[in-house]
């Protein structure tokens, strides 16, 4: 299965979008809100605190 771009969520068959620019870099996204973070907003993934809460769950810390 293919991972967003943005948040390296699993993307399910069937949803999802791909993006490629005009260099050929290729980006996929599960939703359309880490679509317009990553390409209209430019924003990183580490910054943006709906992330990096669900990351911290994962793994277990605590902070």
């Amino acid at each position: 299965m293919k991972k967003c771009s943005f948040c390296k969520k699993e993307i399910k068959p069937g949803t999802g979008k791909m993006f490629v620019k005009k260099d050929g870099k290729l980006f996929y996204f599960c939703s359309r809100k880490c679509e317009m973070h990553a390409l209209k907003l430019k924003r990183k993934p580490a910054n943006m605190t709906w992330l990096t809460k669900k990351s911290k769950k994962k793994t277990g810390d605590k902070k």
